[in-house]
C-alpha cells in the first residue's frame, strides 16, 4: 500500500505534528474532560476528512499527528478542531467557565505545527540523481 492518498487531480501525503494547550496551560485535561477532548478531536478530524494517525492528550497539552489533504489549510483545520472542541467542552463542563480569566475561552491562542516528511538529504539525492535513474531504467545512455 502506498503512503500517498489520492484526490481527483492530486497525489498527496501531508502529515503534520500539531501541539496546543489549554488557556494559561491549566492542567485540566484529565478524567472525563480528557475523554471528551479526545472524542471531539477524533470526531472533528473525521468530519473534515482528515486521517488521525496518533493522538496524545496530556494533562496540560495535546499532541496530534494527522494527515490533512492539501485542499484544507492547517489554520482552517485547527480553527475547526479547537473552536468546536472548546464549545462542546465548555458546554458539558460548565465549571470550567468559572475558572479565573477563562470566560468563553478554553484553548490558548495559537498552536505549534511541524511537517513530517522525508529526510532532506534523501530528497536532495533523489532530485539530483532522478534523471540518471530514469535514463538507466529506459536503457538510454547520457
Amino acid at each position: 500500500m502506498s503512503r500517498f492518498r489520492k484526490l481527483s487531480q492530486t497525489l498527496w501525503h501531508c502529515q503534520y505534528h500539531i501541539i496546543w494547550c489549554p488557556k494559561y496551560r491549566y492542567r485540566v485535561l484529565e478524567g472525563s474532560i480528557k475523554q471528551e477532548v479526545e472524542d471531539c478531536i477524533r470526531t472533528f478530524t473525521a468530519v473534515q476528512k482528515c486521517e488521525l494517525i496518533e493522538l496524545n492528550v496530556q494533562i496540560d497539552h495535546v499532541h496530534l499527528l494527522v494527515l490533512i489533504p492539501p485542499k484544507i489549510s492547517i489554520s482552517s483545520f485547527m480553527g475547526t478542531v479547537k473552536g468546536r472542541t472548546a464549545i462542546r467542552v465548555l458546554k458539558k463542563f460548565r465549571k470550567l467557565k468559572q475558572m479565573p480569566y477563562w470566560g468563553n475561552h478554553f484553548w490558548s491562542r495559537g498552536y505549534c505545527v511541524d511537517t513530517v516528511g522525508l529526510d532532506e538529504e534523501k530528497i536532495r539525492k533523489y532530485v539530483k540523481y532522478q534523471e540518471k535513474k530514469e535514463k538507466d531504467a529506459d536503457g538510454t545512455k547520457y
